[in-house]
């Protein structure tokens, strides 16, 4: 009897959270799904108020006059290029000061790791002012190379933490068993350490991407040339004080969600092991 009602239970249990796991994905897809039904509706029905997915006469009229009559591409182009820079950037970056943090005493490095904390207290906005004055006087506003250097800076706190936690995990006796085969402190740790944190660096490496990829807020202030703007500000232009661009604008949302849902899908495996265990120790 004991066992029955314990099973019972325990299947109540998982029904409930299936049911809830499908109640969350419905709210979490239905935002998307609306989306690509506004993409595919004919110019005239824009404003239905039709629940259909495959709208009336669909066409795939907002994504050809996207990609042909508007500097979509050009916005991806430019989009592509300022977020592998500060990929590559953060990755390199985050892996060499993170190392150096976790392995190595010396003078500051407390105050160091106390700084990256702080500054993942403030949002870049608030550095809007200073970072503006800043590119002013390096001729760099309205240009690739400031928009890099503010975003590799704005990912860079949290990385570097999250590296340092990571390389924190990993025994120094694998380094010290490399060093007494010959290995150099270098060889070590590119041919040692960097194989056994790519999770973290699969971590390091997707913020820093997202960071780039969807920020709009600073990239409003630093890019003034319209051939200069990334895909977030690019898409901006099709909403207007008297009148939205719906159709484009839904089409766009969603090819520039593309490249993110295949980044996430790719590296998934890598994403638990590395979240979790760079958290272990601090």
């Amino acid at each position: 009897m004991a066992d029955s009602k314990s099973h019972r239970a325990t299947l109540g249990g998982k029904i409930f959270t299936y049911v809830a796991i499908a109640l969350f994905a419905l709210i979490s897809v239905y935002p998307v799904l609306r989306i690509v039904t506004i993409s595919l509706r004919p110019g005239n029905q824009l404003l239905s108020t039709s629940l259909a997915l495959i709208p009336e006469n669909a066409t795939l009229d907002n994504f050809r006059i996207l990609l042909t009559e508007t500097l979509f591409l050009r916005w991806l182009l430019n989009s592509i290029i300022v977020s592998a820079v500060v990929t590559v950037t953060g990755v390199a970056l985050a892996s060499t000061a993170g190392y150096a943090l976790s392995r190595y005493k010396f003078v500051g490095r407390g105050p160091m790791m106390s700084g990256l904390l702080v500054t993942q207290m403030f949002p870049a906005t608030m550095l809007l002012l200073p970072l503006y004055v800043v590119l002013i006087k390096l001729s760099l506003l309205d240009s690739y190379v400031g928009i890099i250097i503010i975003y590799s800076a704005t990912a860079l706190p949290f990385t570097v933490w999250q590296m340092k936690g990571y390389y924190d995990t990993i025994p120094a006796s694998l380094e010290e068993a490399a060093r007494i085969d010959g290995a150099s402190p270098w060889q070590a740790f590119r041919q040692v350490i960097l194989p056994l944190a790519a999770p973290a660096l699969v971590i390091t490496a997707l913020f820093s991407f997202m960071t780039a990829w969807n920020e709009y807020v600073v990239a409003n202030v630093v890019l003034q040339n319209v051939e200069h703007f990334t895909l977030p500000l690019g898409l901006k232009m099709f909403q207007a004080s008297m009148q939205t661009q719906w159709g484009l604008y839904a089409a766009g949302s969603l090819l520039v969600a593309v490249p993110v849902v295949v980044l996430f899908l790719v590296l998934s495996r890598y994403l638990i092991s590395g979240l979790t265990l760079g958290a272990v120790k601090g």
